[in-house]
Protein backbone atom coordinates (compact mmCIF):
# COMPACT_ATOMS: atom_id res chain seq x y z
CA UNK A 1 0.00 0.00 0.00
CA UNK A 2 1.27 3.45 -0.91
CA UNK A 3 1.97 5.82 1.99
CA UNK A 4 -0.44 8.74 2.05
CA UNK A 5 1.30 12.14 1.98
CA UNK A 6 0.86 14.81 4.66
CA UNK A 7 0.63 18.53 3.87
CA UNK A 8 1.41 21.04 6.63
CA UNK A 9 0.36 24.69 6.44
CA UNK A 10 2.78 26.70 8.56
CA UNK A 11 6.52 26.22 8.98
CA UNK A 12 6.94 27.22 12.62
CA UNK A 13 7.89 25.01 15.55
CA UNK A 14 4.86 22.73 15.39
CA UNK A 15 4.80 22.36 11.61
CA UNK A 16 8.52 21.77 11.09
CA UNK A 17 8.97 19.43 14.07
CA UNK A 18 5.98 17.36 12.95
CA UNK A 19 7.32 17.30 9.38
CA UNK A 20 10.75 16.21 10.59
CA UNK A 21 9.30 13.39 12.71
CA UNK A 22 7.10 12.18 9.84
CA UNK A 23 10.05 12.18 7.45
CA UNK A 24 12.01 10.05 9.96
CA UNK A 25 9.21 7.50 9.39
CA UNK A 26 9.50 7.92 5.56
CA UNK A 27 6.14 9.68 5.19
CA UNK A 28 6.03 12.11 2.22
CA UNK A 29 5.62 15.62 3.70
CA UNK A 30 5.23 19.05 2.18
CA UNK A 31 5.34 22.18 4.37
CA UNK A 32 3.98 25.51 3.14
CA UNK A 33 5.44 28.55 4.91
CA UNK A 34 4.35 32.09 4.03
CA UNK A 35 7.61 33.63 5.26
CA UNK A 36 11.32 32.98 4.80
CA UNK A 37 14.18 31.71 6.98
CA UNK A 38 15.89 32.87 9.08
CA UNK A 39 13.46 35.28 10.73
CA UNK A 40 12.90 36.94 14.08
CA UNK A 41 9.65 36.20 15.92
CA UNK A 42 7.96 37.80 18.94
CA UNK A 43 8.84 35.09 21.43
CA UNK A 44 10.31 34.71 24.92
CA UNK A 45 12.90 32.36 23.39
CA UNK A 46 13.05 29.98 26.32
CA UNK A 47 11.37 26.59 26.49
CA UNK A 48 9.98 25.45 29.83
CA UNK A 49 8.60 21.98 30.49
CA UNK A 50 9.95 20.13 27.44
CA UNK A 51 10.86 16.54 28.32
CA UNK A 52 13.68 14.46 26.89
CA UNK A 53 11.02 12.00 25.72
CA UNK A 54 9.42 14.63 23.46
CA UNK A 55 12.84 15.70 22.19
CA UNK A 56 13.72 12.10 21.30
CA UNK A 57 10.38 11.28 19.65
CA UNK A 58 10.57 14.31 17.38
CA UNK A 59 14.31 14.01 16.67
CA UNK A 60 15.04 17.48 18.10
CA UNK A 61 18.32 16.64 19.83
CA UNK A 62 20.62 18.12 17.15
CA UNK A 63 18.39 21.19 16.76
CA UNK A 64 18.38 22.02 20.48
CA UNK A 65 22.03 21.11 21.12
CA UNK A 66 23.08 24.78 21.21
CA UNK A 67 20.43 25.89 23.71
CA UNK A 68 21.52 27.37 27.03
CA UNK A 69 20.05 25.77 30.15
CA UNK A 70 18.69 28.08 32.85
CA UNK A 71 17.68 26.78 36.26
CA UNK A 72 15.91 29.72 37.93
CA UNK A 73 13.94 32.91 37.27
CA UNK A 74 14.22 36.29 39.03
CA UNK A 75 10.72 37.81 39.49
CA UNK A 76 10.28 41.57 40.06
CA UNK A 77 7.09 43.54 40.68
CA UNK A 78 7.51 47.09 39.46
CA UNK A 79 10.91 48.40 40.51
CA UNK A 80 10.74 46.39 43.72
CA UNK A 81 13.06 43.64 44.95
CA UNK A 82 13.39 40.34 43.16
CA UNK A 83 12.50 36.85 44.28
CA UNK A 84 14.16 33.78 42.81
CA UNK A 85 12.06 30.87 41.56
CA UNK A 86 13.96 27.62 41.15
CA UNK A 87 12.71 25.69 38.10
CA UNK A 88 11.91 21.98 38.54
CA UNK A 89 13.82 21.33 35.32
CA UNK A 90 16.13 23.57 33.27
CA UNK A 91 14.57 25.87 30.68
CA UNK A 92 16.16 25.76 27.21
CA UNK A 93 17.03 29.19 25.80
CA UNK A 94 17.61 29.56 22.06
CA UNK A 95 16.97 32.31 19.51
CA UNK A 96 14.04 31.71 17.17
CA UNK A 97 16.22 33.22 14.45
CA UNK A 98 18.48 30.18 14.89
CA UNK A 99 15.90 27.58 15.91
CA UNK A 100 13.46 27.99 13.02
CA UNK A 101 16.26 28.00 10.45
CA UNK A 102 17.83 24.86 11.91
CA UNK A 103 14.48 23.05 11.98
CA UNK A 104 13.95 23.98 8.32
CA UNK A 105 17.43 22.72 7.38
CA UNK A 106 16.94 19.40 9.18
CA UNK A 107 13.50 18.92 7.62
CA UNK A 108 14.86 19.45 4.12
CA UNK A 109 17.89 17.25 4.83
CA UNK A 110 15.47 14.49 5.87
CA UNK A 111 13.81 14.68 2.45
CA UNK A 112 10.98 17.06 3.30
CA UNK A 113 9.50 19.39 0.67
CA UNK A 114 9.62 22.95 2.07
CA UNK A 115 7.82 25.67 0.10
CA UNK A 116 8.69 29.12 1.49
CA UNK A 117 6.73 32.18 0.39
CA UNK A 118 3.75 29.86 -0.07
CA UNK A 119 0.26 30.57 1.29
CA UNK A 120 -2.64 28.14 1.38
CA UNK A 121 -6.22 28.65 2.50
CA UNK A 122 -6.04 27.14 5.97
CA UNK A 123 -9.81 27.43 6.41
CA UNK A 124 -10.56 24.89 3.67
CA UNK A 125 -10.82 21.36 5.16
CA UNK A 126 -8.64 18.97 3.13
CA UNK A 127 -7.78 15.34 3.96
CA UNK A 128 -4.11 15.04 4.86
CA UNK A 129 -3.72 18.78 5.55
CA UNK A 130 -2.51 19.88 9.00
CA UNK A 131 -2.88 23.50 10.14
CA UNK A 132 0.08 24.91 12.07
CA UNK A 133 -0.11 28.57 11.05
CA UNK A 134 0.51 30.14 14.46
CA UNK A 135 -1.68 32.29 16.63
CA UNK A 136 -4.65 33.97 14.99
CA UNK A 137 -5.27 37.70 15.42
CA UNK A 138 -8.31 38.88 17.32
CA UNK A 139 -10.53 41.67 16.04
CA UNK A 140 -9.52 44.05 18.83
CA UNK A 141 -5.89 45.10 19.10
CA UNK A 142 -5.84 45.43 22.92
CA UNK A 143 -2.56 43.64 23.60
CA UNK A 144 0.76 44.23 21.87
CA UNK A 145 3.81 41.97 21.85
CA UNK A 146 7.27 43.53 21.33
CA UNK A 147 10.67 41.84 21.16
CA UNK A 148 14.31 42.69 20.45
CA UNK A 149 17.81 41.43 21.25
CA UNK A 150 20.28 43.34 23.39
CA UNK A 151 23.98 42.59 23.16
CA UNK A 152 25.58 43.73 26.43
CA UNK A 153 22.69 43.89 28.86
CA UNK A 154 23.66 42.86 32.41
CA UNK A 155 21.24 40.46 34.11
CA UNK A 156 20.63 39.55 37.74
CA UNK A 157 19.83 35.98 36.58
CA UNK A 158 19.81 34.41 33.09
CA UNK A 159 15.98 34.57 33.20
CA UNK A 160 14.17 37.65 34.53
CA UNK A 161 10.45 38.45 34.69
CA UNK A 162 9.32 42.02 35.36
CA UNK A 163 5.64 42.70 36.11
CA UNK A 164 4.43 46.27 35.53
CA UNK A 165 1.23 48.24 35.01
CA UNK A 166 -0.85 46.53 32.28
CA UNK A 167 2.08 44.50 31.06
CA UNK A 168 5.13 42.39 31.79
CA UNK A 169 8.56 41.79 30.29
CA UNK A 170 10.72 38.68 30.15
CA UNK A 171 14.49 38.70 29.68
CA UNK A 172 16.32 35.54 28.63
CA UNK A 173 20.02 35.01 28.12
CA UNK A 174 20.59 33.31 24.76
CA UNK A 175 23.89 32.66 23.01
CA UNK A 176 25.78 35.96 22.78
CA UNK A 177 22.86 38.24 23.66
CA UNK A 178 19.72 38.82 25.71
CA UNK A 179 16.20 38.44 24.35
CA UNK A 180 13.77 41.06 25.70
CA UNK A 181 10.10 40.31 25.04
CA UNK A 182 7.09 42.08 26.52
CA UNK A 183 3.31 41.95 26.46
CA UNK A 184 1.61 45.34 26.94
CA UNK A 185 -1.79 46.97 26.75
CA UNK A 186 -1.64 49.30 23.76
CA UNK A 187 -0.82 52.94 24.52
CA UNK A 188 -0.53 56.06 22.32
CA UNK A 189 3.25 55.73 21.91
CA UNK A 190 4.79 56.55 18.56
CA UNK A 191 8.50 55.74 18.57
CA UNK A 192 9.62 53.08 16.11
CA UNK A 193 11.96 50.14 16.51
CA UNK A 194 13.50 49.06 19.82
CA UNK A 195 12.88 52.53 21.24
CA UNK A 196 9.17 51.71 21.23
CA UNK A 197 9.86 48.68 23.43
CA UNK A 198 11.82 50.86 25.87
CA UNK A 199 8.96 53.40 25.94
CA UNK A 200 6.42 50.67 26.71
CA UNK A 201 8.64 49.32 29.50
CA UNK A 202 8.87 52.80 31.02
CA UNK A 203 5.11 53.42 30.61
CA UNK A 204 4.46 50.18 32.52
CA UNK A 205 6.23 51.68 35.53
CA UNK A 206 9.42 49.66 35.04
CA UNK A 207 11.73 52.66 35.03
CA UNK A 208 14.80 50.81 36.33
CA UNK A 209 14.53 48.21 33.58
CA UNK A 210 13.90 50.93 30.97
CA UNK A 211 17.12 52.63 32.09
CA UNK A 212 19.06 49.39 31.74
CA UNK A 213 17.72 48.91 28.21
CA UNK A 214 18.35 52.50 27.16
CA UNK A 215 22.00 52.34 28.26
CA UNK A 216 22.80 49.05 26.47
CA UNK A 217 23.33 48.21 22.80
CA UNK A 218 20.38 46.77 20.88
CA UNK A 219 20.30 44.78 17.65
CA UNK A 220 17.82 46.90 15.66
CA UNK A 221 17.32 44.18 13.04
CA UNK A 222 15.95 41.85 15.70
CA UNK A 223 13.04 44.12 16.65
CA UNK A 224 9.58 42.80 15.82
CA UNK A 225 6.01 43.34 16.99
CA UNK A 226 2.68 41.55 16.91
CA UNK A 227 -0.72 43.06 17.74
CA UNK A 228 -4.25 41.86 18.45
CA UNK A 229 -3.20 38.91 20.59
CA UNK A 230 -5.61 36.51 22.25
CA UNK A 231 -4.96 33.56 24.54
CA UNK A 232 -6.62 30.23 25.28
CA UNK A 233 -8.30 27.65 23.09
CA UNK A 234 -10.13 28.89 20.03
CA UNK A 235 -13.86 29.27 20.71
CA UNK A 236 -15.02 28.08 17.28
CA UNK A 237 -12.05 26.54 15.46
CA UNK A 238 -12.37 25.45 11.85
CA UNK A 239 -12.43 21.73 11.17
CA UNK A 240 -9.17 19.92 10.67
CA UNK A 241 -6.08 19.12 12.71
CA UNK A 242 -4.66 22.28 14.27
CA UNK A 243 -1.36 22.27 16.11
CA UNK A 244 0.63 24.76 18.16
CA UNK A 245 -0.78 28.26 18.45
CA UNK A 246 -3.27 27.56 15.67
CA UNK A 247 -5.24 25.43 18.12
CA UNK A 248 -4.57 27.17 21.43
CA UNK A 249 -2.25 29.92 22.70
CA UNK A 250 -1.07 29.90 26.29
CA UNK A 251 -0.20 33.15 28.05
CA UNK A 252 3.49 33.92 27.42
CA UNK A 253 4.49 34.38 31.08
CA UNK A 254 4.48 30.57 31.42
CA UNK A 255 7.37 30.05 29.01
CA UNK A 256 5.42 27.02 27.82
CA UNK A 257 4.26 28.18 24.38
CA UNK A 258 7.24 26.74 22.52
CA UNK A 259 7.01 23.47 24.45
CA UNK A 260 3.30 23.22 23.61
CA UNK A 261 4.10 23.62 19.93
CA UNK A 262 6.47 20.66 20.07
CA UNK A 263 4.14 18.65 22.33
CA UNK A 264 1.21 19.16 19.96
CA UNK A 265 3.33 17.74 17.13
CA UNK A 266 4.27 14.79 19.36
CA UNK A 267 0.59 14.21 20.20
CA UNK A 268 -0.48 14.19 16.55
CA UNK A 269 2.45 12.11 15.29
CA UNK A 270 1.21 8.53 15.98
CA UNK A 271 -2.27 9.34 14.67
CA UNK A 272 -0.90 10.82 11.46
CA UNK A 273 1.36 7.78 11.02
CA UNK A 274 -1.77 5.60 11.24
CA UNK A 275 -3.47 7.78 8.62
CA UNK A 276 -0.42 7.75 6.34
CA UNK A 277 -0.33 3.93 6.46
CA UNK A 278 -4.06 3.63 5.73
CA UNK A 279 -5.05 2.28 9.14
CA UNK A 280 -7.56 5.12 9.80
CA UNK A 281 -9.35 7.66 7.63
CA UNK A 282 -8.92 11.43 7.88
CA UNK A 283 -12.13 11.99 9.83
CA UNK A 284 -10.96 9.51 12.45
CA UNK A 285 -7.56 11.19 12.61
CA UNK A 286 -9.14 14.62 13.17
CA UNK A 287 -11.28 13.42 16.04
CA UNK A 288 -8.51 11.45 17.71
CA UNK A 289 -5.99 14.30 17.58
CA UNK A 290 -8.51 16.88 18.82
CA UNK A 291 -9.43 14.72 21.82
CA UNK A 292 -5.78 14.01 22.64
CA UNK A 293 -4.85 17.72 22.50
CA UNK A 294 -7.74 18.61 24.81
CA UNK A 295 -6.64 16.01 27.35
CA UNK A 296 -3.01 17.10 27.22
CA UNK A 297 -3.45 20.88 27.42
CA UNK A 298 -6.80 21.50 29.15
CA UNK A 299 -5.43 21.94 32.70
CA UNK A 300 -2.53 24.19 31.81
CA UNK A 301 -4.63 26.44 29.54
CA UNK A 302 -7.26 26.81 32.27
CA UNK A 303 -4.59 27.51 34.92
CA UNK A 304 -2.86 30.11 32.75
CA UNK A 305 -6.20 31.76 31.99
CA UNK A 306 -6.93 32.13 35.71
CA UNK A 307 -3.47 33.46 36.60
CA UNK A 308 -2.82 35.77 33.67
CA UNK A 309 -5.03 38.67 34.88
CA UNK A 310 -2.95 38.83 38.09
CA UNK A 311 0.01 39.93 35.96
CA UNK A 312 -1.93 42.51 33.93
CA UNK A 313 -4.69 44.14 36.01
CA UNK A 314 -3.46 46.64 38.65
CA UNK A 315 -5.87 45.67 41.45
CA UNK A 316 -5.01 42.00 41.01
CA UNK A 317 -1.32 42.88 40.81
CA UNK A 318 -1.59 44.41 44.30
CA UNK A 319 -2.78 41.08 45.66
CA UNK A 320 0.00 39.29 43.80
CA UNK A 321 2.52 41.82 45.16
CA UNK A 322 1.39 41.24 48.75
CA UNK A 323 1.60 37.48 48.35
CA UNK A 324 4.98 37.88 46.67
CA UNK A 325 6.39 39.99 49.52
CA UNK A 326 5.01 37.54 52.09
CA UNK A 327 6.61 34.67 50.13
CA UNK A 328 3.20 33.02 49.81
CA UNK A 329 3.20 32.58 46.02
CA UNK A 330 3.31 28.78 45.50
CA UNK A 331 5.69 28.81 42.57
CA UNK A 332 6.31 25.05 42.35
CA UNK A 333 2.63 24.01 42.31
CA UNK A 334 1.91 26.80 39.80
CA UNK A 335 4.75 25.60 37.58
CA UNK A 336 3.39 22.05 37.72
CA UNK A 337 -0.11 23.21 36.72
CA UNK A 338 1.21 25.35 33.85
CA UNK A 339 3.52 22.73 32.35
Amino acid sequence: MLTRPIEIVGGGLAGLSLGLALRRADVPVRVHEAGRYPRHRVCGEFIAGLSETTIDRLGLGPVLAGALRHVDVAWSLGDGPTRLQRLPQPALALSRHVLDAQLAEHFVAAGGDLRTGSRLDAATPTPGRVIATGRPRSGQAVWLGLKAHWGDLPLTRPLEMHVGEHGYVGLARIAGRVNVCGLFRRRPLSRRGPGLLVDYVRAAGLSALAGRLASAACDHDSFCAVAALEFGRRVAPPTGIQLGDAGATIAPFTGNGMAMAFQSAETALPVLLDYAQGRIDWSGAEGTVAAALRRRFRLRLASAGLLHPFLLQPWRQRWFSWLHRAQLVPFRPLYAALH
